[in-house]
């Protein structure tokens, strides 16, 4: 079991207000022993001009989702995670609904973290992957 403790998804969703995680539309709506799931509307907050989910979007939604796994993994009194790489394939294109993302646990080590985010349609056709590599810090004071 990679988390620490039993993921409260209400406070997962409580602690992205005011930012550009709520903005996005982005909701956290599962979780597993590794993983974590979550959503993002294709909608005017998400699409780019020609109509499309923006890519940016996609990797929006994979670094909220791996950073919040990442950051369960921790002991948040004395540890917190931060992005080092992220990278993503955008694999088909969307044009409405929502897509849904999944962060599952590739390494969980002392001081690095890499995740691997599978975005999908809401047919379950794979839309994005995307990896992310998080450094483990001291907790800010």
């Amino acid at each position: 079991m990679a988390f620490r403790n039993p993921v409260d998804i209400d406070a997962l969703n409580a602690r992205v207000r005011g930012s550009m995680v709520e903005n996005l539309g982005i909701l956290i709506i599962e979780a597993g022993d590794d993983w974590l799931r979550g959503t993002m509307p294709v909608d005017a907050r998400t699409k780019q001009p020609y109509g499309l989910l923006h890519g940016g979007a996609s990797v929006a939604l994979a670094e909220t989702l791996g950073s919040m796994a990442g950051g369960l993994c921790v002991d948040s009194a004395t540890e917190a995670v931060v992005g080092l790489e992220i990278n993503a394939n955008h694999l088909r294109a969307v044009r409405e609904g929502m897509v849904i993302g999944t962060a599952r646990a590739l390494h969980v080590g002392r001081s690095t973290h890499v995740w691997e985010i599978r975005i999908e349609n809401e047919a379950g056709k794979p839309v994005c992957i995307s990896r992310i590599t998080l450094a483990v810090i001291p907790a800010a004071v």
